[in-house]
């Protein structure tokens, strides 16, 4: 009996999806490169913070670093996103990386020399940041030309698995290092990691902006944005979760007044949406199949707001521990789908200005929503600022799906900015 043979059914996986790590060399070697290094980062980042400390004594010292961090990576970001439209990206993400290094090599040497100076620190910070602003909109904008469309949901679910993986085992490593050879091990360490992400960047082709003409401008950017709705419903559904339901500010608040816990309990409050978030991206291969991204978008981010109003109403730490992982995966499925939709439905010429906005929220949204916490919770209660927090998110949301409707119907196979 003849006829024609059906098409083969797309395999079904649990874990990860590894397809864009066997396709594409380029990617694999920027993927391995990307997270040895976030490692580094990871770990040079704690030593700051504990030669800060042992420079000065004081907590507020310490605090002063992220804000070092936040200002330049916030208003780089969007400049660095601009001139990821115009230049080849890989010398853009190659000379950007070569400061990082420089810097952590620099950071060492005065360690080995014996020159603590909290200024030196905090200069460093800052010019780190300045080159993760250049950084990031370049790297994020090389992806969509290294693979196919359809592999980019598994490339966001592995990305996610090398950031989640660098900001839970890069401070162990880094307060571990720091403690048996000193600060300069750490930063040397550091230095070294660059070598793999440099060789990456390096053995890129050019990469070039598609219709690159001349300077390209932040506004056109901004104005790009203001006229495609669906790009800005990912920005505005991770604003509702990072700014409306952001506990992170009242964790060591909570850990005594509502578990009767220490220090250890605010490490177990901050670690399990990070664990939550690294599941998400192991068990992320049933990501591929989705097609509905607008949805998938909708639906996390309101796991995440539901997760986090529930956890407000614990006071069984395992129990909290367990939503605030629950949490922590539902991010991690809201980023991936939101980077996804924002490189396919991106104009190539436009992707390093919308990544730029895309650093602009996610350094900025939990920022304000730590401020926002604390004040809610200071003139009520934790659990008023974090379970109306995370009810808050789940309304705007609605809010916002009702305004766009056309988010929800999304999909992958024809995508609509």
């Amino acid at each position: 009996m003849t006829g024609t043979a059906s098409p083969p059914r797309p395999r079904r996986r649990i874990f990860a999806d590894l397809t864009p790590l066997r396709s594409s060399a380029h990617y694999r070697r920027l993927w391995v490169g990307g997270t040895i290094s976030w490692m580094g980062q990871a770990m040079t980042a704690l030593a700051i913070s504990l030669q800060v400390y042992e420079i000065t004594g004081s907590s507020f010292s310490v605090g002063l670093v992220g804000l070092f961090s936040l200002v330049p990576l916030v208003a780089f970001g969007l400049y660095g996103g601009a001139i990821a439209d115009t230049v080849d990206r890989r010398k853009l993400g190659l000379y950007s990386a070569s400061g990082l290094t420089v810097l952590s090599i620099g950071l060492a040497a005065a360690a080995l020399l014996d020159y603590h100076r909290v200024w030196l620190l905090y200069t460093v910070v800052a010019l780190q940041a300045v080159c993760g602003a250049l950084n990031g909109p370049a790297r994020s904008a090389m992806i969509p030309k290294l693979l196919p469309p359809e592999q980019l949901p598994a490339a966001n679910a592995l990305n996610s698995v090398t950031m989640t993986t660098g900001t839970m085992a890069g401070p162990v490593l880094g307060g571990l290092i720091v403690g048996w050879w000193g600060y300069q091990a750490a930063y040397l360490i550091d230095a070294v990691t660059f070598v793999a992400a440099l060789y990456a960047m390096w053995r890129l082709p050019s990469m070039l902006p598609e219709g690159r003409r001349g300077r390209a401008s932040v506004l056109d950017g901004l104005r790009f944005l203001g006229t495609r709705p669906n790009i800005r419903m990912t920005f505005f559904s991770d604003l509702a979760a990072m700014v409306l339901a952001q506990p992170k500010a009242l964790f060591p608040a909570i850990a005594v007044l509502w578990y009767g816990g220490d220090a250890k309990t605010v490490g177990l409050l901050v670690a399990a949406p990070a664990v939550g978030a690294l599941l998400g991206g192991l068990f992320s291969g049933w990501q591929g199949r989705i097609r509905r991204h607008g949805l998938a978008i909708l639906l996390s981010v309101a796991g995440w707001g539901l997760a986090i109003a529930v956890f407000g109403l614990t006071r069984n730490l395992w129990l909290g521990l367990l939503f605030l992982a629950l949490a922590g995966c539902a991010d991690t499925i809201s980023m991936v789908f939101r980077s996804t939709m924002m490189q396919t439905a991106t104009p190539d010429g436009m992707r390093g200005r919308l990544q730029g906005v895309f650093i602009v929220v996610v350094a900025g949204g939990p920022r304000l929503g730590d401020f926002l916490a604390g004040t809610v919770a200071d003139l009520t209660s934790p659990a008023v600022a974090i379970t109306g927090g995370g009810l808050g998110c789940v309304l705007v949301l609605g809010l916002l799906a009702a305004r766009w409707r056309a988010f929800a119907r999304y999909d992958a196979r024809s995508p609509q900015a």
